[in-house]
């Protein structure tokens, strides 16, 4: 039997996703934090019959196939290395970044050194970053073996939950991450921060592994084995570690000895993390130094922003601190993403509101009838920020912004998701709690724990502490989830509320984005992919609308192919896509107009495009306002 080219022709096409880059699931994320590179490792059922299919075919006509194979091989080779910017290319581009985030000069590490001992004389650099690198040691061969309990002590409970609920979704998507050769390069502090209530020492961690993605069910010795045959990958992290002012080094003494960091006496580990002699929480950092956020190097930024309204929030609870404040932000975060991957909105019982939760139960069994899931996969935090605080005579509000990325999306109850790009996601979390409610810093950064009693928050569904009953969500003793939005939804409240307040048509300032945000690659694609996805979501995309489109993704240095993801994904890459003619119409269309304007200027495709979003977004009577003539 002669097969025939046209038969091989969609074969060729079918090829494209084929040959995906592994899809890496580093410790911490990085990988997974992505600027939007797609990854097929996971993506549409059938690849590996189709697979079996081609081998078959190339078995039984070899001169054919085998050209076939070449050709494909070189135009893989060619496009990821003029087109897609996921490519070591881009990869370089990328460390480069990250390199320049992260250098500091000697006098400033002996500024912060000298910073650091005027407290705490036995401090030493090099005892500190060798223990750094110890513990980094530890962890990646704690992930790699995907048990996280022998390093939990050294970790704040949003860092260990962050990374459990990681191993849980790979897990769940029979995945788990093969790494071999690992090797630490350098670390060296880069930033200090000292507060009333913490220090918050930063390390630039420079490393090298080999590591790639493998079946959930394979050995250690066999997964050790696949790694071993990947390239070894370089790449920067910056951990940050914290602990409360007054506390000293004690030399011998620490968690790396295997001693209470407080009392000296054995400490064996343990879920409460509580010492068993003098009951001391080992890692809230009031006794030594806890690994309290991972961050890729590439998202590296040192100190705090100012928080609109935190001054006179510390005048009601003068111990409240952005870092115990965050941290809980985290925690909840992943439960968030964890309640709704299981489909089960108790599991975040004891961190929100009942409102929110039965909001959030509403809409999972709604899926679940329907027979639809939501899956994230690939989730991975890039930041977390508080941005405004307010209080009134009931209740204290934080509003956090979080920055994450996932290939998320609603699929069948059971199976697979079918391919969609990592697509980065702005969120804003509000936080609530009694008025009366103060921060508890003798639990330090163990914030995972019973404002009452103290206790590690256990994970039964119950909304009450399973030691001494009280009740948790309702905000009385700690920060609880009252609300989850868009950026674009809450920005368009709050400038509602400024506006009201100050009676003026202005855009409140308390509500404008972080310096920089708009020339951030992954706000970038953000606002891109959802403009592709409002393109989509009347069913029809016309050769002008996609021309527009390509003409974006190559200024703003978004791949074109998730760009093409996006359109046909449509509204499952959001929660939500920005609703016609409203405030967030105009706040999204506003922040399009400043990526436009970074240049100074607007030309005639970039003006073709914003007239199009406009005409999308229902005020197409706005744009000229915010070009302001040009």
């Amino acid at each position: 039997m002669r097969v025939r080219l046209v038969k091989l022709l969609p074969l060729l096409a079918f090829a494209g996703w084929l040959l995906p880059l592994a899809a890496l699931a580093r410790l911490g994320g990085g990988e997974h934090y992505s600027s939007g590179s797609s990854s097929g490792s996971s993506g549409g059922g059938g690849g590996g019959a189709d697979l079996f299919f081609l081998i078959v075919l190339t078995f039984q006509h070899p001169l054919i196939m085998i050209p076939v194979w070449c050709f494909l091989g070189f135009l893989y080779l060619l496009y990821h290395r003029n087109v897609n910017p996921n490519s070591t290319t881009r990869r370089a581009l990328e460390q480069a970044d990250a390199e320049q985030r992260t250098t500091v000069t000697g006098r400033d590490v002996q500024g912060w050194v000298n910073a650091l001992q005027y407290k705490d004389a036995s401090f030493a650099l090099e005892p500190f970053l060798n223990k750094a690198k110890d513990l980094f040691g530890r962890m990646q061969e704690a992930w790699f073996l995907r048990e996280l309990e022998p390093v939990r002590s050294f970790m704040s409970d949003a860092t260990f939950q962050r990374l459990k609920l990681q191993l849980a979704l790979m897990r769940a998507q029979g995945l788990r991450d093969a790494i071999a050769d690992v090797e630490v390069i350098d670390l060296q502090i880069i930033g200090l921060d000292q507060s009333q209530w913490f220090d918050t020492v930063q390390v630039r961690v420079k490393a090298q592994m080999r590591d790639t993605d493998v079946p959930a069910n394979l050995s250690d010795e066999a997964a050790r084995a696949q790694a071993k045959r990947q390239p070894s990958q370089a790449f920067i992290e910056v951990w940050s570690f914290v602990r409360k002012p007054g506390a000293q080094t004690r030399i011998g003494v620490d968690l790396y000895q295997g001693k209470c960091p407080n009392c000296g006496a054995p400490f064996q580990g343990g879920a409460s993390n509580n010492c068993g002699y003098c009951n001391a929480v080992v890692n809230s950092g009031n006794y030594d130094w806890v690994l309290a956020e991972i961050t890729q190097g590439v998202e590296a930024v040192r100190g705090y922003a100012q928080v609109d309204g935190l001054l006179q929030a510390r005048e009601q609870d003068p111990a409240l601190n952005l870092e115990m404040l965050e941290d809980r932000a985290s925690l909840i975060f992943w439960r968030w993403i964890e309640a709704q991957s299981t489909g089960e909105a108790r599991k975040l019982s004891k961190l929100a509101t009942a409102d929110f939760i039965a909001l959030l139960e509403q809409d999972l069994v709604a899926l679940q009838q329907r027979g639809r899931r939501k899956v994230f996969l690939e989730c991975a935090v890039g930041g977390v920020t508080a941005r405004l605080l307010r209080s009134d005579d009931a209740r204290q509000e934080a509003h956090v912004e979080l920055r994450w990325s996932a290939r998320m999306g609603v699929g069948p109850a059971d199976g697979p998701l079918p391919k969609l790009p990592t697509v980065p996601q702005r969120w804003m979390f509000k936080l609530e709690r009694s008025a009366s409610a103060k921060t508890q810093t003798d639990s330090g950064m163990a914030t995972n724990r019973c404002p009452n009693c103290h206790a590690p928050l256990t994970d039964t569904l119950s909304a009450s502490c399973d030691y001494c009953g009280t009740m948790l969500g309702t905000g009385q003793g700690d920060w609880v989830l009252a609300r989850a939005q868009p950026f674009e939804s809450w920005d368009a409240v709050e400038t509602e509320r400024y506006q009201a307040v100050t009676h003026k048509e202005a855009a409140a300032p308390v509500v404008a984005t972080r310096e920089g945000v708009i020339a951030d690659v992954r706000e970038r694609e953000r606002l891109l992919y959802m403009m592709a996805a409002m393109a989509a979501a009347d069913g029809t995309v016309d050769a002008a609308e996609k021309k527009l489109l390509r003409t974006c993704a190559q200024r703003w240095s978004v791949p074109w192919s998730n760009v093409e993801l996006a359109i046909s994904s449509g509204e499952q890459l959001f929660e939500k896509l920005v609703p016609k003619g409203g405030p967030e119409a105009e706040k999204f269309l506003s922040a399009i107009v400043q990526v436009a304007l970074a240049d100074g200027k607007i030309d005639r495709k970039e003006r073709r495009m914003l007239e199009s979003a406009a005409e999308r977004l229902g005020i197409p009577d706005r744009l000229a306002a915010m070009l302001g003539g040009r």
